[in-house]
């Protein structure tokens, strides 16, 4: 009997440590998941102001020539079911929509499932658009949709009837697989750019990097003047890749080493936002990042946020207004005031009385003071962790009073009210890992650690029956090459200029809207304002690049009819020429070379 119970007590202890290493809390799951929504949702933004340019086929990339000369097999699209900007309108309202379900917790499964499919689709629509943080996107989306992300902080916990209480991590192979996937990132990256002497021993990819003006920001140019610091960097990102990533799994002192693992790597990624510009990169790695925060961590903040003020708070509804039921319980999970009682009014006749006299809700604060209508709320918010910096404006006079008047109207119209609350349903929420999931789980993470192999040593894991199942990694797109920046940075650095002869013999820079042209190297806020954003600044690299041959004809169309669209007569454009100025990037102390080449040449007849 006492071997058994040692033994008993060892099986829980090492299933213990196994959580606390490879499982994840499920706060930090929620807040990963509201990082990964509002990501989604500000990438979904910046491409719809470029909708008929990049996805419809007046744009630069016709559906004929993606599914002709692009697409790999199994690749597939949602968007590519038509070319009209109506409805790549509408996939985009639906994408936002199913990210905006994703943000609050709603249906969060389904909207994870959606949310993945959509970006895949999104993705493969046009692929000369995509940079590294699209993959990096779509692998970890993949990962989300076998994760209990609406645990905490969405409308599933807010209405949450389930009397058992949630556990604080959760360990299963989703988690396992999140957990290493994000370490992939690094360790294959670092892989790759071990080949290079660039990276070591030299130590110049830094100043390889920062010397590539399609990517480099004022703050990275002005790095360039402190060449030891550069070396610093360059061999510190190596072998932070390498080996930083490992410290996740410190089985003694596992909280302290996660945080300084975690501050630590959110610090590299600042800085890589801060001297390169290359989109959401830094921002979605810094939310990877997040979902590492330990329990005890979170646990800490709880106790320090429970103040007397929070501790004394009681918010009381009418219980017969199912409505007003769920706004309450809403509003206590998304200010993060989760101990808050909520309680019907109905069982204390005084509130009961207050409730019918203000026709309100009754808030009562820590020293029984009572608030009605919207001060209630305004109240409410100055208690929050999160939105309390709103209650000045809450607070504020004109402010106070439009919401009050919103309040009374709201609260004479309760049913019709409750039809934009109805879809919302009380229903219990269970974590669970089921063995079949947890299988599915890690087999699809067995063939992405083999993919990551396969793509460092094709030559060694090139084998006939990988290759039978490269399907699999094109429909689901675990088809992922961690070579960023690597095996070194990129050196065909130049820029564009488009001299474009309208019909009255006036030559006009296309790039530039029409201005002069000039073959002078363009500022970053001239880069700036011809990329427009990641998407055109990935495109402009491609068509420098193999894949530019096939891009040039439908681009050069794309450019007569949007010059031709805007303007009639003797200004609509007759010809233009690509004009590529080269400048390739050469070592330290030597002379950068310059040289011009005509690239593409077209008439608009």
């Amino acid at each position: 009997m006492v071997a058994e119970a040692q033994k008993s007590k060892s099986l829980i202890k090492t299933r213990s440590k196994l959580e606390e290493l490879f499982g994840l809390d499920l706060r930090s799951l929620a807040l990963f998941r509201i990082g990964i929504a509002l990501l989604l949702l500000t990438d979904l933004f910046i491409r719809s102001g470029d909708l008929v340019a990049h996805y419809t086929d007046a744009g630069v990339l016709p559906r004929s020539l993606l599914t002709e000369e692009l697409w790999k097999p199994g690749y597939w699209s949602i968007h590519a079911i038509s070319g009209q900007p109506l409805v790549q309108a509408l996939i985009f309202l639906i994408a936002g929509g199913m990210a905006l379900a994703l943000l609050v917790g709603y249906q969060t499964r389904l909207a994870a499932i959606a949310s993945w499919a959509l970006v895949v689709s999104l993705h493969n629509r046009n692929p000369a658009l995509i940079f590294a943080a699209d993959d990096v996107l779509r692998a970890l989306l993949f990962w989300c949709m076998f994760l209990p992300l609406g645990a905490y902080y969405s409308i599933e916990r807010a209405l949450n009837t389930s009397p058992k209480p949630l556990p604080k991590r959760v360990l299963s192979g989703a988690t396992l697989a999140l957990t290493l996937q994000i370490c992939f990132v690094y360790w294959f990256s670092a892989a790759f750019k071990t080949t290079s002497p660039i990276w070591w021993p030299q130590g110049n990819a830094v100043y390889y990097a920062l010397s590539f003006d399609q990517y480099a920001t004022h703050f990275g140019q002005f790095l360039l003047k402190f060449p030891p610091l550069l070396t610093f960097f360059t061999l510190s990102t190596l072998w932070l890749e390498w080996i930083g990533p490992l410290f996740l799994f410190v089985p003694f002192r596992t909280t302290w080493f996660r945080c300084a693992t975690i501050l630590t790597f959110i610090s590299l990624h600042i800085g890589f936002g801060l001297s390169l510009q290359i989109g959401i990169f830094p921002v979605l790695s810094v939310f990877c990042w997040l979902v590492f925060i330990p329990s005890e961590v979170w646990d800490s903040w709880g106790k320090r946020l429970y103040t007397p003020e929070r501790a004394g708070l009681r918010i009381y509804y009418d219980s017969e207004c199912g409505f007003c039921k769920k706004v309450v319980h809403l509003l206590r999970t998304f200010l993060l005031l989760p101990n808050i009682p909520l309680l019907m009014a109905q069982e204390d006749p005084t509130i009961f009385a207050d409730m019918q006299t203000y026709n309100s809700w009754v808030v009562v604060d820590w020293q029984e003071r009572r608030h009605y209508k919207f001060e209630a709320i305004a109240y409410i918010c100055s208690l929050s962790p999160v939105f309390k910096f709103l209650t000045p404006v809450l607070r504020w006079r004109p402010v106070m009073s439009v919401g009050t008047k919103f309040y009374e109207t709201v609260a004479s119209n309760r049913r019709t009210a409750g039809k934009f609350t109805k879809p919302l349903k009380f229903r219990p929420i269970e974590v669970r890992s089921p063995r079949p999931l947890n299988l599915i789980t890690l087999l699809l993470f067995a063939y992405t650690f083999i993919w990551n192999l396969r793509s460092f040593a094709p030559e060694v894991f090139n084998r006939r029956t990988l290759n039978s199942v490269d399907w699999i990694s094109r429909v689901t797109r675990l088809d992922q090459s961690w070579s960023i920046f690597a095996p070194s940075p990129p050196r065909d650095d130049g820029w564009y200029v488009i001299p474009g002869q309208l019909a009255d013999g006036t030559q006009v820079d296309l790039l530039k809207d029409g201005s002069a042209v000039s073959y002078e190297k363009p500022t970053v806020q001239t880069r700036n304002a011809i990329y427009h954003n990641m998407q055109w600044r990935t495109y402009f690299i491609n068509l420098n690049r193999g894949i530019g041959k096939k891009l040039y004809p439908y681009y050069g169309e794309y450019l007569c009819r949007r010059w031709n669209g805007r303007h009639q007569g003797l200004k609509q454009l007759k010809n233009f020429e690509i004009h590529f100025i080269n400048e390739k990037t050469v070592p330290r102390g030597q002379t950068q070379p310059v040289d011009q080449k005509t690239t593409w040449q077209q008439s608009c007849s």
